[in-house]
């Protein structure tokens, strides 16, 4: 396994037009899915508000302009854009579920603010690739929503999929010494303060991984980014690299990252009643979606 980081990233020349885009990245709005999203919305244990969400989601996305439906038994939410062709596509993902009697701020309204915005910014824009988002239900059930998506709609659909960006609690951060863990027997040493983003890629998706710090160094150098490569089948040896919905994905060899702030190895509220709105870093959340963002509008040469 081998880690790498946007500080020892040589930056590319800044896009005005991203740059711009940029800019647009609303904390307000940012916290306001948060805000709302926040309350306990287990599958099983609370389906009124597990539905009551989804809708909401649903609603913000067309409301945007994208063609949103609910896909499969488990209601995931898909949207992608209006008079889509056939030209390749990247997808923004992130779990809408929380666990059992938590608000899920972090995990994972975090990352269905992130999606949200660049859902939001992207609108009508002519980047390299279209761009679909797909919040996903049942994360905390074996991934069984995502697993749903890849088996049974991508199976029946066209979609010339490239990348793919797995939103999985990105909105806790940490300027503490001592405040970032590493799972036990990962092979690596991760810095030992909790106030970076990580992404997680395997092989089909190590050059995604290079392209997310590269974007870190040129668009939003004050979020220090770390980026960790899977070799082929470390994930089977090492569970925790597989526990989100990237995984399914890289089952069937679908380019796929996951973005995250680390969970439990950061966060002390993870899967506690304690995982509330006002615990996340404004901050850090939108400097993570700047860089989604940037990402998503420019093409890797």
């Amino acid at each position: 396994m081998r880690i790498s980081s946007s500080s020892r990233t040589q930056p590319r020349p800044v896009i005005a037009d991203v740059s711009a885009a940029v800019s647009q990245v609303s904390q307000p709005s940012l916290r306001r899915t948060v805000e709302i999203l926040s309350e306990p919305r287990h599958y099983h244990a609370e389906p009124l508000n597990n539905q009551r969400c989804a809708q909401w989601i649903a609603h913000e996305l067309q409301g945007f302009g994208y063609a949103t439906q609910i896909q499969g038994s488990y209601s995931n939410i898909v949207a992608l854009p209006m008079n889509r062709t056939q030209d390749p596509l990247t997808l923004v993902c992130a779990h809408y579920d929380s666990v059992p009697g938590t608000p899920g701020a972090d995990d994972n309204a975090s990352g269905l603010a992130t999606l949200l915005e660049c859902a939001r910014l992207t609108t009508g824009i002519a980047g390299p690739a279209a761009i679909g988002f797909v919040a996903f239900n049942c994360e905390e059930e074996g991934l069984i929503g995502s697993t749903d998506f890849v088996e049974n709609y991508l199976a029946r659909h066209a979609l010339a999929i490239t990348a793919v960006h797995v939103l999985e609690m990105v909105g806790y951060c940490r300027h503490d010494e001592g405040s970032q863990r590493a799972p036990q027997g990962l092979p690596i040493r991760l810095p030992s303060i909790g106030d970076f983003v990580g992404v997680l890629g395997n092989r089909h998706s190590h050059h995604l991984v290079d392209s997310v710090l590269t974007h870190a160094a040129t668009y939003v150098p004050i979020l220090p980014a770390i980026g960790l490569k899977v070799p082929l089948g470390m994930e089977t040896f090492l569970p925790v690299l597989a526990r989100s919905d990237h995984a399914p994905f890289w089952r069937v060899g679908i380019p796929a990252i996951m973005w995250t702030d680390t969970a439990e190895f950061r966060n002390p509220n993870y899967h506690c009643a304690t995982d509330t709105a006002e615990t996340l870093d404004y901050d850090f959340l939108q400097a993570v979606t700047q860089l989604l963002l940037s990402c998503l509008l420019t093409r890797d040469e």
